[in-house]
């Protein structure tokens, strides 16, 4: 597969919301470093398969809206916003952040990624 075709088929596949589906496509040496409008965070593969799961714990559902994917070789930037719906109102979507992502793919796996975040 290309970076793109793994990158695509993580976002889109709905693996990304999953710690499961996650767990699929991270290297063993990921790093995340993310900016977001909370402040600066660096994150190891379980710290995000830990993020991933609280994320699974507090909405009952998620969605993601991509609106760009680029690449360049090994490398592809995503921009995107995510969707989720609380327990307490399931019936009501609201906007959880805005992302934009750029990731290195080694190995056919997401290796290092450069995360930027802001609140909806």
């Amino acid at each position: 597969m290309t970076a793109k075709e793994v990158v695509t088929e993580y976002y889109l596949s709905g693996a990304s919301r999953t710690a499961a589906g996650v767990k699929r496509y991270l290297h063993e040496d990921l790093m995340l470093k993310w900016h977001s409008s909370k402040g600066y965070l660096q994150l190891e593969k379980n710290d995000v398969l830990t993020l991933v799961a609280e994320l699974e714990k507090s909405y009952c559902a998620s969605r993601l809206e991509i609106s760009h994917i680029l690449a360049e070789g090994d490398t592809v930037s995503v921009r995107y916003t995510h969707y989720v719906n609380a327990f307490e109102n399931p019936h009501e979507e609201m906007i959880l952040a805005h992302f934009v992502v750029i990731w290195e793919v080694k190995d056919d796996l997401l290796h290092t990624g450069y995360l930027m975040s802001q609140l909806g």
